[in-house]
């Protein structure tokens, strides 16, 4: 909502405070003033100028000379090049001197041999924005009305030293979408009156129900239509006033009807639509529901397939109008237009969401339609336009108006005692502060004691319960003289949980890594949802849940695995030239077993990543790493080292997998999750270069470790390195190896690392070399050569024995 000040002022005295001010004033109050815009920058010695003379520019076919009077005792010979200028216009006059919009100084010039002395001006160029400039001067120099005063500053004139506020409203503050109920607000704010525009309508003795009939079908959807009918109106220009405020809003100026239809929409924020009678034919209006597949051409003039939906204003057979959307081309308000007929009505907020989402036409009417109206001010909106429509349209306003009427009117009622706000608020405000407080608010009421009972004005269709009037208590008083208090008792430093302390060292485990978060749609497509399932969920069989209304076909299902949205997001930075990418998230899936839901199903968090491109890369060097499973395989041993869970791999084939680079992710005999690279038939699919993931269920994780200390003493003895190189069948695990190895070598062994595979010359055909380095080490004492000697033997013996494996010389 934009709010001009100088249209404030209309409604309530500001006296001589600041437009900051009033921005804080009202931002501290519960509505956030998102910005102030000025109408223009300040410009000096622009005035009104008659236009007595203008010819052609003896030495261009384009430029008029002209003589204008601005008041002064000599008269100004200015050149000037817009095609409407003409003798006998009053114009916006920059004299020599005057400084424009963008510190542009006037200065007497020569044109093409021609003395200039000052410069006719347009609106642009007095620093409105061209898009709210009236089309009849878009192209030109702006023409003042007749009855402006020559000589005179065009600031007022124009409203040029305007200040705009911008409403960030929440939808609940449907009563500031319009200017009286932003004068209610800041009238509050300030403790003043209000000054509502008073109506008075000089009717003509014709019965209006001798040239309108109105019928209703449904009364739910539509409980109040008024028809007016004015005659005789003359169609042009709206008053300058007008105008200047309509621009103010964001909204163009058209015509003195459609402008005024507009005004009071801002207003009062109650829509009105003005339909050309003439072209209504039978003078019947019928509200109804549309015909499924009826068309309906807008005043966009785009034609619109309708559904039974959408409630549709119609000449008693064919649709003129969206019901409180937007009206019909058929019967638009035209410069040839002496008859008007004014809807002013009532539509359900629910009707006009539908259509507004059918149809993705959204417009000023449906979005104060849609939030709420007041209910008391629906007639009264259209008077005020019959009363503007009689005095800047020349139009006969026939006696009352064809109604039909079923709206409820009712103020609600709360009730409030001091003590129970005291209670809510931590306040010691008294019983008087609040009944000044509703005062300020315009709010009737009855005092019993100290107990309220509020009748809360139309207006206001937010404020139904106690904690509506507890707010609206809270604010007028300030929320700045609220008390505020350290908590009593005692207190203790926060701590995390031991799940929330868990999550905080994986992710830095990750990120130290080098993998990136991210966060994707828990929301997936029908031909994702079974895709790339980790092997303990897809054991569960679980049943997609899908959305009652999704927001598209690729949103359809909650997810059962992070992989294929996190994929997509890999596939979406390949394609845009970022080809090092190492992508990981930790977020949850949701698992269910029923076909009909009779309960949420089960969520599961669970960590995934994804991994493409070089690892490392030191181009000075020479040298890069591109990444392949042992790379990951890597990064979930060092993850799970961090977290202290022992975990192991086996070789697994899984769907959407590639057959010989995959694994499961084991804690003891229990699958937790996968990891592996991409098939390549899927990567083709997805425009995936090749890709390694991951996906773990980390509730398996965080339910499997053990609290126990990390502290670990520093050796205070000397360690012994022992390389060893088995000759093993190709068949043969080297994790399998690796496990004799630290069980055989247990306690002296503390680490068991495998640093090279080797297939070729001198290993025989069918077998492999795979070769570990062995840490020994104790704790209390240095070992000796013999203690080192008997327990590296220990191992040789123990895996020929289990593998059939044999030293490599």
């Amino acid at each position: 909502m934009l709010v001009s000040i100088n249209w404030l002022k209309k409604y309530v005295d500001l006296g001589e405070i600041s437009t900051e001010e009033i921005a804080e004033k009202i931002t501290k109050s519960g509505i956030e003033v998102d910005g102030i815009e000025y109408i223009a920058e300040k410009s000096t010695d622009v005035v009104v100028g008659y236009v007595e003379s203008c010819e052609q520019h003896p030495n261009a076919d384009k430029l008029s000379l002209c003589q204008v009077d601005t008041g002064d005792s000599e008269k100004l010979q200015i050149i000037c090049g817009a095609p409407n200028i003409a003798q006998g216009q009053k114009v916006a006059v920059a004299k020599p001197g005057a400084v424009l919009p963008g510190n542009f100084k006037i200065k007497k010039v020569k044109l093409r041999g021609v003395e200039s002395n000052g410069m006719i001006c347009s609106l642009s160029e007095l620093g409105i924005e061209e898009k709210y400039v009236p089309k009849d001067s878009a192209d030109g120099i702006f023409v003042f009305p007749e009855d402006v005063t020559v000589g005179e500053s065009v600031e007022d004139l124009l409203n040029l030293n305007d200040a705009v506020l911008e409403f960030d409203l929440t939808p609940n503050r449907a009563d500031a979408l319009n200017m009286i109920g932003v004068a209610y607000e800041v009238a509050a704010i300030l403790d003043k009156d209000v000054r509502l525009p008073e109506i008075h309508v000089e009717e003509t003795k014709e019965d209006v129900n001798d040239y309108v009939s109105v019928e209703v079908e449904d009364t739910e959807l539509n409980p109040y239509y008024g028809a007016f009918l004015i005659k005789d109106i003359e169609v042009g220009p709206s008053p300058l006033w007008m105008s200047n405020y309509l621009m103010a809003a964001g909204i163009r100026p058209i015509n003195n009807v459609v402008d005024i239809t507009n005004y009071v929409l801002l207003e009062y924020g109650q829509p009105l639509h003005a339909f050309d009678y003439d072209k209504l034919g039978t003078g019947k209006v019928k509200v109804r529901c549309a015909e499924a597949g009826e068309k309906l051409v807008t005043l966009d003039d785009e034609e619109r397939t309708l559904s039974e939906k959408n409630l549709v204003i119609t000449d008693g057979s064919d649709p003129i109008a969206l019901a409180g959307v937007m009206g019909g081309a058929s019967t638009e308000v035209t410069d040839q237009t002496t008859t008007v007929l004014l809807e002013a009505a009532y539509f359900n907020p629910s009707s006009v969401r539908n259509t507004v989402k059918e149809t993705g036409l959204r417009s000023e009417s449906s979005t104060r339609f849609e939030k709420g109206i007041d209910p008391s001010r629906v007639k009264e909106a259209g008077r005020r336009a019959c009363q503007l429509l009689q005095q800047y349209a020349g139009g006969n306003v026939l006696a009352e108006a064809v109604e039909v009427d079923h709206l409820n009117r009712d103020e609600k009622v709360v009730s409030m005692a001091t003590e129970d706000i005291n209670h809510r608020l931590g306040t010691a405000i008294s019983t008087d502060e609040i009944g000044q407080i509703l005062n300020k608010l315009k709010f009737e009421f009855d005092l019993d004691g100290d107990s309220f009972t509020v009748r809360i004005p139309t207006r206001r269709q937010d404020i139904t319960i106690f904690e509506d009037m507890l707010e609206e208590v809270a604010r007028i008083y300030g929320y700045d003289n609220l008390p505020y208090t350290l908590p009593a008792g005692e207190s203790s430093a926060g701590s995390l949980t031991e799940r929330q302390y868990l999550i905080r060292q994986m992710k830095k485990y990750l990120e130290g890594a080098g993998l990136s978060e991210t966060v994707t749609y828990s929301l997936t497509s029908s031909s994702n949802i079974k895709r790339l399932l980790s092997p303990d969920v897809a054991e569960q069989n679980p049943v997609p849940v899908q959305l009652a209304m999704p927001m598209s076909e690729d949103h359809r299902y909650l997810r059962l695995s992070l992989l294929p949205e996190l994929l997509g997001t890999v596939a979406y930075n390949l394609a845009r030239n970022q080809s090092d990418l190492a992508y990981y998230e930790f977020g949850k899936v949701f698992l269910s077993q029923e076909e009909q839901l009779t309960q949420q199903p089960y969520e599961q968090a669970r960590l995934a990543g994804a991994i493409t491109g070089n690892w490392l890369e030191h181009p000075w060097q020479q040298e890069k790493k591109e990444v392949d499973f042992f790379v990951i395989k890597g990064i979930l041993e060092g993850l799970f080292d961090h977290l202290q869970v022992p975990i192991e791999f086996k070789q697994s084939k899984l769907p959407e997998m590639h057959p010989g680079r995959t694994a499961s992710v084991m804690i003891g005999n229990k699958a937790i999750g996968f990891l592996g690279q991409v098939h390549p038939a899927l990567q083709k699919e997805m425009d995936l270069k090749e890709t390694y993931v991951f996906e773990i269920n980390m509730e398996e994780v965080f339910a499997s470790r053990e609290n126990q200390s990390s502290y670990q003493p520093i050796p205070k003895y000397p360690s012994v390195s022992r390389d060893i190189a088995f000759i093993l069948d190709e068949d043969v695990l080297a994790g399998d190896v690796r496990k004799t190895i630290v069980e055989t070598g247990d306690p002296l062994v503390t680490q068991v690392q495998i640093f090279d595979v080797y297939q070729g010359d001198n290993v025989p055909e069918g077998k492999k070399s795979i070769a570990y380095s062995l840490l020994y080490q104790h704790p209390e004492k240095t070992l000796k050569d013999e203690e080192v000697e008997e327990s590296y033997q220990a191992i040789v013996e123990a895996v020929n024995n289990q593998f059939g494996a044999y030293v490599r010389s």
